[in-house]
């Protein structure tokens, strides 16, 4: 909307200049007979007839001249030869109109106005020049000036004028560099304009495809997510129950028994709750009344008492109530790392950290068994479900990582580092 504006405006303004170049001279040439007819005494033309055959012969020359050959120039804008040479025989009558009556002057006004559009630019200041000789000469009292006063005066009057000439160039050029530079941005912001709206088009069409390629995406992702959740609760709910009742089987201590039972009881009803959330897409049962460092500590604990391996938790830096779906990734892949732990590490000791810092929470889960070698690691069994996979499926689904260090003998230390986003962001 701007730039239309300007644009109306700056026609609005041509238009104008058109129209008056078109019809200035006619009313500067109308404007000054009545002066002339009023003042003809005081200018010395009097009786003489010849003076005023003179001045209406060069009246009706100079009203063919812009009939003919004004139109024609303003037909032809720009400096050019015909141009130069309308300049010239305006001048020319101008001048020996002054001459004969000084209020002749109006007319030759007009050439301020019409020497860069007419004249070639090296020529301008000559033609400029020739105007202010016969504004001079008409302030001065009219030509030729009488003695040495009148002299002084049209030299100091001449100068003024070419001093006013010289400010209004100086104004005129910054003026056209002002439109050239305004000129060049309209262009610019047509050109820009223009490639926005085909890469808005272009856009349209890939955010269609995207949208399509997107609802796919979010398919296989739900899969995998409910998968992932079904292997992290029911499975290893289930993991948990079977070695409760091998327990009681290889039992005959009734009164262990019974513990052993009641936890496998615990398991079952723990891991229903758990499907039940998955599959409405809940956060984990253990984080609804919690926060994450109570969840993981209750989890640790609990993992510690099922298995008999002296677990630590730890917490470090300023906790923080992070996005729901962080707290679930870090708990579900510290269940998962306790679970691995439990069936492969034969550990005697285990270290879970929770460590809150600049950007970022990090998941360390440590333990002294007996380590493996990652290079040799299946990338996924046809029983074990997800593992390693899983986890670090859910660390990079939000921008986080999973690094795993372990050497046969050596233990084995699972670390998470998942962005920091907080609970209102």
């Amino acid at each position: 909307m701007e730039m239309q504006g300007t644009r109306a405006m700056d026609t609005t303004i041509r238009q104008r200049w058109a129209a008056f170049h078109r019809y200035g001279p006619y009313a500067l040439l109308a404007f000054s007979i009545p002066l002339v007819l009023a003042t003809s005494d005081i200018a010395g033309m009097g009786r003489e007839r010849f003076q005023w055959y003179l001045a209406g012969g060069l009246v009706a020359a100079a009203l063919l001249l812009e009939s003919v050959w004004g139109r024609r120039a303003l037909r032809h804008p720009g400096p050019s030869a015909t141009g130069a040479a309308y300049y010239t025989v305006r001048w020319a009558i101008a001048f020996v109109l002054a001459w004969l009556n000084p209020f002749f002057v109006f007319y030759a006004v007009i050439g301020y106005f019409s020497a860069d559009r007419l004249l070639p630019r090296r020529f301008v200041r000559t033609g400029l020049f020739a105007t202010a000789v016969v504004m001079a000469g008409s302030e001065a009292g009219g030509f030729p000036p009488k003695g040495p006063l009148t002299w002084a005066v049209f030299g100091a009057l001449l100068a003024v004028n070419m001093g006013l000439v010289s400010v209004m160039m100086h104004i005129n050029v910054k003026e056209e560099e002002r439109n050239r530079v305004q000129a060049e941005t309209i262009s610019e912001l047509e050109r820009t304009n223009k490639a926005l709206q085909d890469a808005m088009s272009e856009n349209a069409a890939l955010h269609t495809q995207l949208l399509v390629q997107a609802r796919e995406a979010g398919v296989a992702d739900e899969r995998r997510r409910l998968a992932a959740e079904i292997h992290d609760t029911i499975a290893q709910g289930l993991t948990g129950i079977i070695a409760q009742l091998q327990v009681v089987a290889g039992t005959a201590d009734p009164e262990q028994a019974r513990q052993h039972l009641d936890r496998a009881a615990d398991l079952a009803r723990h891991s229903l709750g758990e499907a039940r959330r998955s599959v409405h897409n809940l956060s984990p049962a253990a984080l609804e009344d919690a926060s994450l460092s109570e969840a993981l500590k209750k989890t640790v604990t609990e993992w510690s008492r099922r298995t008999g391996v002296r677990a630590e938790f730890t917490v470090t830096g300023t906790t923080e109530q992070l996005h729901d779906e962080i707290e679930a990734t870090l708990l579900r892949i510290a269940e998962e790392a306790l679970s691995n732990a439990a069936r492969h590490a034969h550990a005697g000791r285990l270290g879970v950290t929770l460590s809150y810092m600049a950007g970022e929470v990090t998941l360390d889960v440590r333990d002294d068994g007996r380590g493996f070698d990652p290079l040799e690691l299946p990338a996924r069994t046809g029983t074990g479900g997800f593992g390693l996979d899983g986890m670090r499926a859910r660390a990079e689904r939000i921008a986080g990582a999973l690094t795993v260090e372990s050497e046969p003998g050596g233990g084995t230390a699972v670390s998470a580092r998942v962005p920091l986003v907080r609970h209102d962001q």
